[in-house]
């Protein structure tokens, strides 16, 4: 007989994994224990050399779905003859350094338990078993045990005992395991708080929004805003009431057949769909789709998602597609305090379905894009969080606070990076707070205590003040440089890389807006080699949330004046207010020269689809990519003027589109302006592989979230043999800085941050 301590790490906690080992054991003759510590999982298992050998084999291959086995450890000890395997209390004395698991889409079990009128679950909201339900934003501490989440004050009545304890069953050591009699339950409430009596309180919230009211529900992690998609009064009014004027809304469908009927939907997309992270998919519509146009207005692509809890399941039928939008005020954080949800939104939903199961912590949908079927993340946060990103080269602690829009920060621990969920606008005083809430958490659950702290090098930014105060030694990295490195970092790349950093804005080494970059380097540092040209911005900040400013002053530049005043984009302004706007510029007023890419694309929007304002953040780029569709782009001019840096300038790019606007089609120009773009970028990269030799292109920047100049550039580079990379594991843009932040602080450890630049701008 052979006895053996194992250990396992990664994410075994909170996933079916004792009970899995519990039941390999009885299946195999196997003696011993299991326990969770502060590490993972550890275990001591007795028998023969054959049973051991089949039940290591097994460790990896046969765990739960939901697991994620990163390392075992095996040492062999000296047999003590037992008999029987139990699961042991778990250990609590030793650093908790074990991996959380997100939150998890209800399973296909608990789903046909949910419908079953026979079962003593039929339509309860909080079924869960060891392979599905919610982890990330119910616990409070590790290891993870019931003592430890929020299901502590809901004890356990005899028959949920009695599953708990069994070894055979599911729902053996599930932790947040619940019934209707004794688990969480909903109530519904008016806008005043009152509560309203009914013998069903998730039929009547059902009928409610399909009637046409709007509904504040408590979620998973937060709470959200629900109304009938297919009523244009209703979605108009959650408009209203919410503040957002034209942001398109996600929704959820009742199944995958009422996601087909409105959108294109490819096997991989559907298998994301139905997956147990339940993102929010962006689809491409069909063009005659049933609901109201104001979900989601001059866009071609619409976010959806289907049911990840039971008391979705139970709310929406099979046919249903509902409005489902964050709870919460233009740029805050979600609400997931009950108190707070009756305060904050009482202004805008007419009734609350809620429940007594508390949430610990917040944690909005995700959101991605498949690009060439894999995931390509706009938000990063439920059902992906708090799961690491492997660094296998990165053994430092290292807290880098990412930027102040999109923020995520990423906590380092010996080869992983923590990245938290999605933030908000750390402008926001809410949001914040929240950020130093979570990272104080995140420091918690994961035991991390940094020894070095990244930050943007944007001396405004409110990241880089909360980094400068952290009592800790700071490392300056530049935003672009962080873009480029983020990619590097998750696909483990040693470079040197040609990395095109392309987003709205990102403070420059010399003081510029930056935002049309070409770099050149690796972790340790890099060389800015090309930009696109400088332009300036007639009223700075005010010149992004208003791209006819620019549109304005390319209009004089070039020389079009009467085109300007005359045509139909511009009849909104007066003549004299926007040569006063486009002449700042050459009076030396306020405007900030900027080589950014989402500028460009906000002037052509502005000139082409009279996008004059932008109501929400990337609104003119994203309406010009709609108004372009799959149309055949032409290449206008551009120039690419020598430097060192070479730079890109598209002056003649606007003067042949201002030539061409009475000619054709918005189409036509907006699918011009693509082509021309992504003619310049390949051409640029071309020029710089010439001179280095170096085949591998890097992507990063908000602005890549553009599908078509994506496909186009992508397709292009691949075609001309270079090897190209972007992010799959976090977003490509700002809510992936705080990786590439992580990753060049820790090559610069040994160097100091003088390493990293010349010259470094004073923070």
């Amino acid at each position: 007989m052979t006895r053996l301590a194992i250990h396992i790490t990664g994410i075994v906690q909170g996933v079916g994994f004792r009970p899995f080992v519990y039941q390999l054991s009885h299946r195999l003759g196997l003696s011993g224990w299991v326990k969770n510590d502060g590490g993972g999982v550890s275990l001591e298992v007795e028998g023969t050399d054959a049973a051991l050998a089949v039940f290591q084999c097994a460790l990896t291959q046969e765990a739960p779905r939901p697991a994620v086995v990163e390392q075992v450890i095996v040492q062999q000890l000296e047999p003590v003859g037992e008999t029987g395997f139990f699961i042991a209390k778990s250990d609590t004395s030793a650093r908790p350094t074990t991996l959380l698991s997100p939150d998890l889409a209800t399973c296909e079990a608990c789903c046909r338990e949910l419908f079953n009128p026979a079962d003593r679950r039929y339509r309860y909201p909080f079924i869960n078993c060891t392979e599905c339900g919610p982890r990330y934003t119910i616990v409070r501490g590790l290891p993870y045990d019931r003592p430890a989440t929020t299901m502590a004050g809901f004890l356990l009545c005899p028959a949920c005992r009695r599953e708990y304890e069994d070894p055979i069953n599911r729902r053996f050591h599930a932790q947040p395991n619940a019934c209707p009699v004794c688990g969480p339950r909903c109530h519904l409430l008016d806008a005043s708080g009152n509560e309203i009596q009914t013998d069903d309180v998730i039929s009547r919230t059902s009928q409610l929004i399909a009637a046409g009211a709007i509904v504040a529900l408590k979620g998973l992690g937060g709470w959200q805003l629900v109304c009938n998609a297919r009523n244009q009064l209703a979605v108009e009014l959650l408009r209203r009431r919410k503040g957002r004027e034209s942001k398109p809304f996600a929704v959820m469908a009742g199944s995958l057949g009422a996601v087909r009927q409105i959108c294109h939907v490819s096997s991989a997309e559907a298998a994301w769909l139905a997956g147990r992270e339940r993102p929010i998919v962006l689809l491409e519509k069909k063009q005659y789709y049933d609901l109201a146009a104001s979900v989601a207005p001059q866009n071609s692509r619409l976010g959806v998602m289907l049911p990840y809890a039971p008391l979705y399941w139970l709310l929406l039928q099979a046919d249903d597609v509902w409005v489902m939008t964050s709870g919460n005020r233009s740029d805050e954080p979600i609400v997931y305090d009950d108190t707070d949800a009756l305060g904050q939104l009482a202004d805008v939903a007419d009734y609350f379905l809620s429940h007594n199961r508390p949430i610990e912590r917040r944690a909005d949908d995700s959101v991605i894009r498949l690009f060439r079927d894999q995931p390509l993340f706009i938000r990063r946060s439920r059902g992906f969080s708090p799961a690491p990103v492997s660094l296998p080269h990165l053994t430092d602690s290292i807290l880098a606070v990412g930027g102040d829009l999109k923020s995520a920060f990423c906590l380092t621990r010996e080869g992983q990076g923590f990245i938290s969920p999605h933030i908000g606008d750390l402008a926001n005083q809410a949001a914040f707070t929240f950020f130093g809430q979570l990272l104080e958490q995140y420091q918690t659950l994961f035991s991390v205590r940094p020894s070095l702290v990244a930050h943007d090098l944007h001396p405004g930014y409110w990241s880089s003040r909360y980094a400068l105060n952290c009592g800790l030694p700071t490392v300056g990295v530049q935003h672009h440089h962080a873009h480029i490195a983020a990619v590097m970092a998750e696909h483990d790349l040693a470079g040197p890389v040609i990395g095109v950093a392309l987003d709205g804005t990102g403070y420059g080494e010399d003081g510029a807006v930056w935002g049309g970059e070409f770099l050149v380097g690796d972790l340790t540092g890099f060389s800015r080699e090309a930009h696109f040209a400088y332009l300036p911005l007639p009223g700075g900040e005010q010149a992004v949330r208003e791209p006819w400013r620019l549109a304005a002053w390319l209009v004089r530049e070039i020389g079009g004046d009467q085109v300007g005043t005359s045509h139909h984009h511009f009849t909104s302004l007066l003549p004299e207010w926007w040569q006063t706007v486009a002449a700042m510029p050459a009076n030396g007023l306020n405007s900030p020269l900027t080589s950014s890419a989402g500028r460009l694309f906000d002037a052509a929007a502005a000139l082409i689809g009279g996008r004059l304002y932008n109501q929400y953040e990337g609104q003119a780029a994203s309406e010009l990519e709609y108004l372009a569709g799959t149309m055949p782009g032409t290449v206008l001019p551009y120039l690419l003027r020598e430097g060192p840096p070479l730079t890109v300038d598209f002056m003649p790019t606007y003067a042949a589109l201002l030539d061409w606007l009475p000619k054709q089609s918005p189409a036509v120009l907006a699918a011009a302006f693509h082509e021309t773009m992504a003619d310049a970028i390949c051409r640029v990269v071309n020029r710089l592989a010439e001179v280095t030799g170096i085949r591998v292109v890097v992507l990063g920047g908000g602005v890549w979230q553009n599908a078509r100049l994506l496909a186009t550039t992508v397709t292009r580079l691949g075609l001309e043999g270079f090897s190209i990379y972007i992010p799959r594991q976090v977003p490509i843009s700002d809510g992936g800085l705080c990786l590439g932040q992580a990753a060049i602080a820790a090559h610069s450890v040994d160097k100091g941050p003088s390493a990293l630049f010349a010259d470094p701008p004073h923070c």
